[in-house]
């Protein structure tokens, strides 16, 4: 599958005749929501696990020089959590640009973290498929290439450091993510 993925997305599920959409955000859309939003909830989706496997040719690195930025792997015993966002169909315009590097919408279910309940939204999923997925790597292999990829959204150190932070905010022990963390945080002093 091509890296672009606006098209298939806009394709495979127009949005127009709902009157706004739930989105769980796992990765940059916790801490960076640079769209309108009716409100914001902590959520948890089960089934999944954070994992920093997909590379970033448009935002934290470059075609030549990819960085590394996180998608969800399916995990049927693991849980993720995020945030949720309810936002307008026409907000899609934007997030299908934003998240265009390999990444698909599919529907499922999250549980807000205050316990209150679920509800049926939009999540964005870059699988092995596409054409941007790295793979699994060491957390130290991971770090170095973080620590090296820059792209026009900026560093690709400063997208995992904010993440990390976010996930701390959270309450989330995201053990992939912190350990990549430590790496960078070692090379970097």
């Amino acid at each position: 599958m091509s890296h672009n993925t606006i098209a298939i997305n806009q394709q495979q599920q127009p949005l127009d005749h709902l009157e706004s959409v739930w989105l769980f955000g796992y990765g940059s859309l916790i801490y960076k929501a640079d769209f309108p939003y009716l409100q914001r909830r902590p959520a948890r989706i089960h089934g999944w696990q954070r994992r920093f496997w997909q590379g970033s040719h448009d935002h934290r690195g470059t075609p030549e020089a990819p960085g590394r930025v996180a998608t969800l792997i399916a995990a049927p015993e693991h849980s993720c959590d995020g945030m949720a966002y309810e936002v307008t169909p026409d907000v899609f315009a934007h997030l299908d640009h934003r998240e265009k590097n390999g990444y698909l919408r599919i529907f499922t279910t999250f549980d807000w973290l205050d316990g209150s309940g679920q509800v049926e939204g939009l999540v964005y999923i870059a699988g092995p498929d596409n054409d941007a997925f790295l793979g699994e790597a060491s957390p130290l292999a991971i770090a170095e290439q973080i620590a090296a990829s820059h792209g026009p959204s900026g560093p690709n150190s400063e997208y995992l450091m904010r993440l990390a932070e976010a996930l701390r905010e959270l309450g989330e022990q995201d053990e992939h993510v912190f350990a990549i963390e430590t790496e960078l945080k070692r090379m970097l002093a």
